[in-house]
Order: C-alpha cells, then structure tokens, then sequence
C-alpha cells in the first residue's frame, strides 16, 4: 500500500464503517486518531481494528499489521482528535440535523486547510454545509460496505464545494489504496446505489410476481452478471458483445432495451404484498447466527478476490 508521511486523519464515529476506514488509512500509513461520544464503542475500537488488520495480512492486503495497529490512537475529545489532522472522515448517524451539528463543530475545531469528509449513503452535502464558513472544504465520500474490503468511494461535493477540495480528496483515497469516482453533481443515492436501486427493484418485480425464486434470481447474478461486472463496467462489458464496439451495439440492441426501460419496476414493488411475497420466497432464516457467519463468509471471499485483482490489475 502507499505510504503518507506527515499525514494524520480524524476518524469521527467508530462503528462499522469508521473501524474500516481507520484500517484502511493506518495500512496506508497515516497517523489515525479514533473518537466516538460512545465510550465502550470507542474503547472496543482499537482491538477489534487490530482483528481487520490481521485478516487483511492473511490475504496479502496489509504489508504490516502491527505496524499500521501501531499508529492508531483515542483521543481523548473531538478536539484532541482533530488538532493538527489534514483530513477528517466522519461515520456518524444517517440524519440530516445530527450531520449538520456535527459538521459545525468539525469546522469550527479543525484546522482550516483539512477536509472535512462524510461516509453518508443517502445524504447530500448540501444539506448539512450550506451555513458552515469552511462549506468550500467539506465533501461526501460515499464508501461500500465494508470499505476496507471493497475500495470504491463516490466523491460528491456540494454546489460550493471547492474544486481543489474534490482533486484533493481523490489525490488522499487514490493514495491509500480505494478506488475514487467524482459524482459530477449531486444526486441522490448517488452513482452505486443508483445502479444497485435499479437491479434490486426488478428483482425483487421478477420474485414477486412469480417469474424465478430468489436462489435462482442470485445465481443470475452472482454465476452470470457479477462474473463479468467484478473486473469490467456495463459499458467495457457491451463494447466487447458487438463487432463494432458501443456504437454497434446500440444499433443492434436497443430497440429491445427501449421495451424494457418503459416497463420498468415501480416503487410498489417495496410494498405488501410484494416484499411479502419475496420475504417468503428467501428460504434462510435470519438467525443472528446465520447473519454474523455470512457476514464473515463474504468477507473472506471478498478480501480473496481483492487479493485476486490487486495481483492482475485493470489493464484496459
């Protein structure tokens, strides 16, 4: 992973997502100071990093765990925290009043020139920095869950979001090791859980009404759509199924996609009786016991075919 000398980052909110980010930032070798207004939250954060850490060495993903576990540290306040950073990545609860309180104080206490960052799913920045005197310098910076495993995040500034605050902000997650795309202009979900939005509502059209079961619908995508879309984009995968690239394709087949995009799924197929439909054709219990197995399932196939990828990059 590439080293940041002088570097020190501000990790507010040490849940899920703020414990990714810290190891992703202490790996690449910054300085990482954790604070979170739960204690206990806070207290259990720096061992349960180490954990991420080990499991991401045991994969080829961490050059030096005990290294990286090393340089991350509690502050003692928000302010302790912030003092000195050059940049802050901010994990905390998904709404709009809590964002904005949070975000006056990260500007009033960090230093000027430090960007002021969110991992936000659903929030734009513009609703929670418009008053703010350094709004020039905050950003959204939409991670995947669980960013130290999947390493897009969506940069998406607000209107008045500086320039250099996005190339700067790219520059930073480029640096240490995720892959940034800048959302041009804000939108909500943004650009991946737009996509995702659109997958997941015929899906759960195509198992609501009856078409496939849900084991069924998952292999179509996990054994045939997720096959090609883990190491090429929708449009590097239809340039590649037509002689003549883009072009030829949108000539051939389009008329047949026309169709599909005026029919598409509507909001009802979140509603009873649909989702009542699709809970029951899941045939898994949600135990805590089946959830917490899948989860740790699913993060070593990922962090193996992180390690995969990392060892035959894009080449296109």
């Amino acid at each position: 992973m590439p080293h940041a000398s002088n570097t020190t980052v501000a990790i507010v909110g040490v849940g899920l997502i703020g414990r990714a980010w810290a190891a992703i930032f202490a790996r690449a070798g910054w300085r990482v100071r954790l604070t979170d207004p739960h204690g206990p939250t806070l207290a259990a954060a720096p061992d349960l990093i180490r954990e991420e850490l080990d499991k991401l060495a045991r994969h080829g993903l961490a050059d030096d765990p005990q290294g990286a576990a090393a340089r991350i540290t509690i502050a003692a306040s928000l302010a302790e925290a912030l003092e000195g950073v050059s940049f802050v990545q901010e994990n905390g609860p998904e709404v709009v009043e809590q964002k904005q309180a949070i975000f006056a104080e990260l500007d009033r206490l960090a230093p000027p020139d430090a960007i002021l960052s969110s991992s936000t799913s659903a929030i734009v920045a513009s609703r929670f920095t418009e008053g703010l005197p350094g709004r020039a310098r905050c950003i959204v910076a939409h991670p995947v869950n669980p960013p130290h495993l999947v390493p897009i995040v969506e940069l998406c500034g607000a209107p008045w979001t500086s320039p250099e605050t996005v190339e700067r902000a790219r520059e930073v997650f480029s640096a240490i090791g995720q892959v940034p795309i800048t959302v041009k202009k804000e939108v909500d979900g943004f650009i991946l859980n737009r996509l995702q939005g659109a997958l997941l509502a015929e899906a759960f059209r195509l198992v609501g009404e009856g078409y496939v079961s849900a084991e069924d619908l998952d292999h179509t995508v996990k054994d045939g759509l997720g096959l090609r879309w883990s190491f090429m984009g929708p449009f590097e995968t239809i340039e590649l199924n037509a002689p003549g690239g883009i072009p030829d394709y949108c000539a051939r087949y389009t008329g047949f996609y026309k169709g599909l995009a005026g029919d598409v799924a509507g909001p009802e197929v979140y509603e009873s009786p649909n989702i009542d439909r699709v809970a029951a054709a899941w045939p898994h219990a949600a135990t805590p016991e089946r959830i917490a197995e899948r989860t740790r399932w699913r993060n070593e196939r990922l962090a193996a075919l992180g390690s995969h990828k990392r060892a035959a990059p894009d080449r296109a």
